[in-house]
Order: structure tokens, then C-alpha cells, then sequence
């Protein structure tokens, strides 16, 4: 399958520090390799309803935002979680975006798990705190969610902003942009698990 990067933006604001990073990061993907942004504030997200006790999830309607979310989320190969660091973890709009994947594990006839398996899951944010440790809880929520579903975890890009473009004097973070989606991804783990 070629290679397919699903760059999901949770801030509330556009081009925000988070956005700022992971644009530059996806400067360096070559040309051949497909790019999809998908913008969940300007494309919100309904509430997520948990029927797994009542019925089995429905397929989104074609055209609807959780439809539209869904196809992308199923062609990509990568995913990209773009978001800022709110309280210590990822953004109200990302949290609904995860918790959809617990529809859509229950949602017949698209095989959500087994379909994700083996691809790759990322993280791109920006926080106001000059210790990167209070990100551990969001790196945590996307690690153990690759780990569920069985994809690689590529890592979280980490830098540093508050007001709108202080990303961009993170000459680190910048630098870690240049090569952080060259790596290759090992599969994801839950932090307790032993070699």
C-alpha cells in the first residue's frame, strides 16, 4: 500500500503552534507520498454515543462529518495526531475523534482493528511549558491507543509556544521536524509490558 498521511488538526484555533510544527514536519515527506488534512474545528465532530451495551454502531452516512472521518481514517497508512497540549493531554476535539474509534471497532463490515493494524500512529504538539515531562500523559493516550489497535507508534514531535508562532523560534523542535517522519516506527506498547 503506498504510503498515506492523514494529518488530523485538533486545536480550536488554525494555524496554531501545533499546526505550525506538523506543516513543517510534513514539508519533508516527499512529493509522492499523499496528504490529507482534516480540520476537526472547522469540521467538528458530533458527540460521540456509546451503543455497545444498547446495539451495534451504524456506518456513518456518506458525506457526514463522522463519514468523511471515517473513509480518511480507514485510507491512511498514517495518522497524524496534531494537537495542543490541554491539561496535560490531547484536545477535546481529538479525545471525540479517539472516541469514535471505539464505534467504529463495534461498527460491522469495516473491521476497524484488523484494519488498522500495522500502520502508523504520530503526534505532533506544541505546549507553554518549558518541561516536555507534562506531555507524558498525551504521549501516553496515543501510545496505548497504537498499542490497542495494534499500529506502530511513531513518536511525538514536542515544541515549545503560547502565543501563535512561537513554534517557529523552537530551533530544536524545528530540527526535529526535518527527519521525524523518517524514522521507522516500532510497534506500539503499553508501558508495562516487559522485552
Amino acid at each position: 500500500m503506498t504510503r498515506r498521511f492523514l494529518f488530523v488538526l485538533g486545536s480550536s484555533r488554525s494555524d496554531g503552534n501545533s499546526e505550525l510544527l506538523a506543516r513543517r514536519a510534513a514539508e519533508q515527506l516527499p512529493d509522492d507520498i499523499e496528504q490529507q488534512w482534516f480540520n476537526l474545528a472547522e469540521q467538528p465532530l458530533p458527540d460521540f454515543v456509546d451503543l455497545r451495551r444498547d446495539s451495534d454502531h451504524v456506518r456513518a452516512p456518506a458525506g457526514t462529518v463522522p463519514g468523511l472521518l471515517l473513509d480518511a481514517t480507514l485510507a491512511a497508512t498514517d495518522i497524524v495526531i496534531v494537537s495542543p497540549l490541554y491539561w496535560y493531554s490531547v484536545s477535546s476535539h481529538v479525545k471525540r475523534y479517539l472516541d469514535y474509534w471505539s464505534g467504529w471497532l463495534r461498527t460491522p463490515g469495516i473491521d476497524f482493528k484488523a484494519t488498522m493494524a500495522g500502520r502508523t500512529l504520530w503526534g505532533v504538539t506544541a505546549l507553554a511549558h518549558e518541561e516536555f515531562e507534562v506531555a507524558d500523559p498525551l504521549v501516553g493516550t496515543l501510545n496505548n491507543s497504537a498499542a490497542y489497535m495494534g499500529m506502530h507508534f511513531g513518536g511525538v514531535l514536542l515544541g515549545n509556544g503560547s502565543r501563535r508562532g512561537d513554534v517557529l523560534n523552537d530551533a530544536e523542535a524545528l530540527a526535529g521536524a526535518k527527519t521525524f517522519f523518517a524514522g521507522e516506527a516500532p510497534l506500539a506498547r503499553f508501558p508495562y509490558e516487559s522485552d
